[in-house]
């Protein structure tokens, strides 16, 4: 029996390979698969100036991101000048991820969005100087723009105009590895894409089929025609039934493996939180996964399962999920849907707060918020606060006192990874069933499923076998009915 409650790297337990998520053991103790990756997304940057447009069924406008020098821009309605100050440098951080150099931001008070442009027309106008004078090719806005205020920003300043939406959808689609990642994203992309698509000149021309008459159409066939703009959007909308229906299929596999966990009563423990707080470390900490850590927003979205063991030898899972943030887009989390049922499903939440931001109250209730849309909000919770190397002391003073009961830890430096490690097993539910058992020498397979999968109270060695006080699932208890003693 392991020791260290780490991951396993030997052959799976019980007796099934799919049991656990793709790619559940790490091998290389020298060079971690995370280290792979990282090393790999390090080895492709964008050059500036160089892209190549699409022309496949987005071909009319893909709004493709090409992120290089940027001004950013937003809309303070409410709360204090701290939090619009926050927002903006969340989406600078935001920005960079996608591959982008900052040159200005600007915020602007109102008391709502301009309808019209986003921003009031004096702040446009100042806008257009700005990236006259740093020479911006494209405009971020905090904030989802409606296709009109997208299409009249983008006539006033004379450069692309992109939303948040759009970026943290960029980013996703930089990111995903999986073919069920991809298909989400790509799923997301579309669904925003839909009413935001633009016909350009040609573009609206037409179709119309036949060889005779001055429409251009023959008997029955003449009249207006399609546009392309409206066959493009026909095209999409039936991607979006395919890949609607791949995700669908992809959950049914993932819910199959999950299905065969809850068969075996191995408790699920979700690791759920906001983007680059260190979920991906603490999963690395507490079972070797070896997955990829980067500072970076959003730099894992595919979800990864690792098993780990409680100190009284019991298994149990552990679950990275993908990270969220403020004003996460509805397609995101409706296409992510399958992938954040994981944290829905779980038997406890592990939810880690970057106690190093500078809002991390901001970071607890955008997370929650997201929980609650995916009915995970009333399972129970573990807060863990992350990153305590990195925060100042009076910042950890006013935590501590508004979450008397949240562990804080630190991966990097492994401070309160222990502590947290205890919490969890403290958490996990417990067998439902307890006996008294003494099973024979030569059943010692029911044994070592008792320590997997059940909580051992006591255990003897007599002359009739091994005689063991434990609780157990009713599935396994049926098995140990024929030794039972009292």
């Amino acid at each position: 029996m392991p020791s260290n409650h780490t991951a396993s790297t030997s052959e799976p337990d019980f007796d099934e390979i799919d049991l656990w998520d793709d790619e559940d053991q790490n091998t290389d103790d020298d060079v971690t698969t995370g280290e792979l990756e990282l090393e790999d997304r390090h080895a492709l940057r964008r050059v500036a100036g160089l892209s190549t447009e699409l022309t496949d069924v987005t071909e009319v406008e893909y709004r493709q991101l090409r992120l290089e020098r940027v001004v950013l821009v937003g809309v303070w309605i409410g709360g204090s000048v701290t939090d619009a100050e926050n927002s903006l440098t969340e989406l600078a951080a935001l920005a960079e991820t996608a591959g982008s150099q900052i040159l200005e931001g600007l915020v602007q008070r109102r008391n709502r969005p301009d309808p019209a442009t986003f921003i009031g027309r004096g702040k446009v106008e100042e806008l257009g100087a700005v990236v006259r004078e740093t020479g911006a090719d494209t405009v971020i806005c905090d904030g989802e723009l409606s296709p009109s205020q997208l299409r009249n920003l983008e006539q006033q300043v004379k450069v692309k105009v992109v939303d948040r939406t759009a970026l943290i959808l960029d980013i996703f689609a930089q990111h995903a590895k999986s073919k069920e990642g991809k298909a989400q994203v790509e799923l997301a992309q579309l669904e925003y894409l839909v009413p935001r698509l633009r016909g350009w000149g040609e573009s609206l021309s037409r179709q119309a089929g036949g060889a005779g008459g001055a429409s251009g159409g023959g008997v029955g066939l003449r009249g207006p025609g399609e546009t392309k703009l409206e066959i493009d959007r026909r095209r999409i909308r039936t991607r979006i039934a395919r890949l609607r229906r791949e995700i669908k299929a992809m959950k049914t596999v993932r819910e199959t493996k999950r299905a065969r966990r809850t068969r075996r009563a191995v408790p699920a423990v979700a690791i759920a939180g906001y983007t680059n707080a260190g979920k991906s470390s603490l999963l690395n900490k507490l079972t070797n996964a070896g997955v990829l850590v980067e500072n970076a927003l959003f730099a894992t979205l595919d979800p990864t399962t690792r098993r780990a063991y409680a100190s009284d030898g019991r298994i149990y899972t552990l679950s990275d999920t993908v990270g969220f943030v403020r004003h996460l887009p509805h397609q995101i989390v409706e296409a992510f849907r399958s992938t954040l049922e994981e944290v829905a499903e779980a038997d406890v939440v592990v939810h880690v707060v970057d106690g190093s931001h500078p809002d991390p109250e901001e970071q607890l209730r955008a997370v929650r918020e997201v929980l609650a849309e995916v009915g995970a909000d009333r399972l129970p919770e573990l807060l863990v606060v992350n990153k305590t190397d990195a925060a100042d002391e009076e910042t950890l003073l006013r935590l501590k006192r508004e979450w008397p009961d949240a562990i804080f830890v630190s991966a990097h430096t492994g401070r309160g990874i222990d502590e947290l490690r205890t919490a969890i097993e403290g958490r996990l539910p417990r067998p439902a069933v307890e006996i008294r058992v003494t099973v024979p020498y030569d059943r010692g397979d029911l044994v070592a499923q008792v320590h997997r999968r059940g909580e051992v109270l006591s255990t003897a060695h007599t002359g009739e076998g091994t005689q063991l006080h434990v609780r157990v699932d009713e599935a396994l208890a049926a098995e140990l009915s024929p030794w039972v003693t009292g």
